[in-house]
This record gives structure tokens, C-alpha cells and sequence, in this order.
């Protein structure tokens, strides 16, 4: 994991639903700020609803960025071990959606 990840503050979380089959929270990145490292347990969708240039890191010592497009959604398998890091001057948001059943559970 890279040590970098200690420089930034704590992006801002807001469980917006959380019920048998869904967990919806908002994810807000103001400048400089992090997720932390975590692991998806559950398959997961992320709608971006404030544009942004997001960069991550890989449990595998791997970095990539991604640009948010708002409306542009984009769906995880569960098993994703990551931090998700703003690294611009830019906040960007998105709310992230777990899926806690599948039609076949």
C-alpha cells in the first residue's frame, strides 16, 4: 500500500439508504482528500455527480486515474481493494450503490 495515502484527509461519506438489498452512499472529494484503503465485499455501481479527474491505488502498488463524467455510471465486481484519492484542486462526488441481493439469491 503506498505510504503517500497519509498525506491526504478523509473524503466525506453519507449513507443516504442501507436495507436488505441495497447500501447507497454519496462519496464527496473535496481537494486532497481519500476514501482509504477497503475491499468491495458486494458488487457495486457508481454514478459520478460531480465531474472530476480520480485517481486510485491498488492493493497491488498499481496507480490509474479516471475521469468522472456526471451520469456516466460505470458497475465493480465485489473483491475491488483500492483508495480512491483526490489528488487536484477540484472536488468531484459520486454515489456509490452495493448490491447486497442478486435476482438469484
Amino acid at each position: 500500500m503506498n505510504s503517500s495515502s497519509l498525506d491526504y484527509g478523509q473524503a466525506v461519506a453519507a449513507v443516504q439508504i442501507d436495507n436488505d438489498r441495497v447500501r447507497v452512499t454519496e462519496w464527496r472529494f473535496p481537494p486532497g482528500t481519500q476514501t482509504g484503503w477497503h475491499r468491495h465485499e458486494l458488487d457495486y455501481v457508481v454514478v459520478p455527480t460531480a465531474a472530476g479527474h480520480m485517481s486510485y491505488e491498488t492493493a497491488d502498488g498499481g496507480q490509474a486515474t479516471l475521469d468522472l463524467v456526471v451520469g456516466e455510471s460505470y458497475a465493480r465486481e465485489a473483491g475491488s481493494e483500492h483508495n480512491v484519492v483526490n489528488k487536484t484542486d477540484t472536488e468531484f462526488a459520486f454515489v456509490e450503490i452495493e448490491l447486497k441481493t442478486t435476482q438469484n439469491s
